[in-house]
């Protein structure tokens, strides 16, 4: 059964999305993450991915009491991503009660500090942040482009470990345009022990159930939760 990861995205304090990452497409949908965390574990939703918008943009996470308050108020498993630069910003994640982290940029740009961090905190603790435009991983935030190419930038982590990965196609995040399922698929084959969560474009409860078949292991969806697309009771009946 695939895991069903609702998306709380953070700007100012406020739950947002934007469109294909770009800031300046946003959409606000609940002044307070924390109620919109409350209102998820209520409907039966047990896991949770945040994302610290100002802390990607910031490059040193910002959102953390936020985080703190979401994690007091629920029993939600929590991975936290965005701003993650350091592990000053691991520690400051982890002391906010998130269960996990999602990591991008560093480990784009600086390998090994990204694998000495996987061994001290272990696979379980850390989430390969794999997020793709045009077949190249993206970073800081999405506002510029690696040279690095999917398959093997996973072959790499893969081999020393790594075990979670959030992989997000870009030109599909806030469309609600279907997700890339032949691109998750592909990567599911090279990879098939991955914990693979994909990311992007999903528009419908079906959406979910087509990654299910497809093989996927997990799912992040958040628009088209806000947007009322998902037929909640459905997807957690199954």
């Amino acid at each position: 059964m695939i895991e069903k990861i609702p998306a709380i995205d953070i700007i100012g304090g406020q739950c947002v999305r934007l469109t294909k990452g770009d800031y300046d497409r946003k959409s606000i949908y609940n002044d307070s993450p924390v109620a919109v965390a409350v209102e998820l574990e209520q409907k039966g939703f047990r896991r949770l991915h945040i994302v610290d918008l100002d802390g990607a943009k910031s490059k040193h996470i910002v959102n953390g009491e936020i985080l703190r308050q979401i994690k007091a108020a629920t029993n939600l498993i929590v991975d936290f991503g965005g701003g993650i630069k350091s592990e000053q910003d691991i520690e400051t994640a982890f002391a906010c009660g998130a269960d996990m982290v999602t990591i991008g940029s560093v480990a784009v740009k600086e390998k090994e500090l990204f694998i000495s961090w996987l061994r001290q905190y272990g696979a379980e603790r850390i989430i390969l942040g794999a997020d793709v435009r045009n077949g190249l991983i993206s970073v800081n935030g999405w506002k510029e482009d690696s040279n690095e190419q999917l398959l093997p930038f996973l072959s790499y982590y893969v081999e020393r470990g790594i075990r979670n990965v959030l992989c997000t196609e870009i030109s599909k995040d806030g469309t609600l345009e279907g997700p890339a399922i032949t691109l998750y698929q592909e990567v599911m084959n090279a990879y098939p022990d991955l914990h693979l969560i994909a990311s992007g474009g999903v528009s419908s409860t079906e959406d979910i159930f087509a990654l299910e078949k497809a093989g996927i292991p997990a799912v992040v969806f958040g628009k088209a939760y806000y947007e009322g697309k998902i037929n909640t009771e459905k997807l957690l009946s199954v």
